[in-house]
């Protein structure tokens, strides 16, 4: 796992595994990243971070205030290059968002617009946590969460499991993000010891 990723710009994919090469490859045929520019639409999900099973799909969110603008966008570009295309809006806990998800050379995607900023929603702050999560936990840690996602868990159910955090483990994972190294550093060194018989 690199040092430092920069989620931001996609060049990480193209430098990572198979499966992220290939992520990048679909998403320069479709040029997606040229036409969700204007969105600052960012990879999220288990791909960019290598706990990805054989559904893994490709998850895009973007930043998106006029949402009849983007879904006619998104129709216009790929309704004839894609399949199985869907687009649909809802409103939860008072915030608008749209979801466009299609397929495209057995690849599945999901496009995911909220009125807020990219990188202050959920998907993306998620992401961030478990990157540096699995960042100190290792190797190990990475096979678990892959096999716990195998047998069915969620991707944050499967970090809580792991880590045997309690509670709703989309809200405690969203409070981790807010840590300052040196306290994530602490509680990792901690679940390490106690997983070591140390405590």
């Amino acid at each position: 796992m690199q040092e430092n990723m920069d989620f931001l710009n996609l060049e990480y994919l193209r430098l990572g595994s198979d499966k992220q090469k290939q992520a990048a490859m679909v998403i320069d045929e479709l040029r997606l990243w040229d036409h969700l520019k204007p969105y600052n639409p960012i990879l999220v999900g288990t791909i960019p971070i290598g706990i990805d099973i054989e559904s893994s799909d490709l998850d895009i969110i973007c930043h998106v205030t006029d949402f009849a603008c983007f879904e006619r966008e998104l129709k216009t570009r790929y309704i004839e290059d894609v399949t199985n295309f869907t687009c649909s809006s809802r409103t939860v806990n008072n915030v608008d968002r749209s979801v466009a998800r299609f397929r495209y050379k057995g690849w599945e995607f999901e496009v995911f617009a909220q009125p807020l900023p990219s990188t202050s929603q959920n998907g993306y702050r998620h992401m961030i946590v478990e990157y540096k999560l699995l960042k100190r936990l290792g190797e190990t840690a990475r096979q678990g969460i892959i096999e716990l996602k195998r047998s069915g868990y969620k991707t944050e159910p499967a970090f809580a499991k792991l880590l045997r955090i309690t509670g709703d483990p989309y809200e405690e994972l969203l409070q981790i993000y807010h840590w300052p190294e040196d306290r994530l550093d602490a509680y990792i060194k901690s679940y390490m010891d106690k997983e070591n018989g140390y405590e």
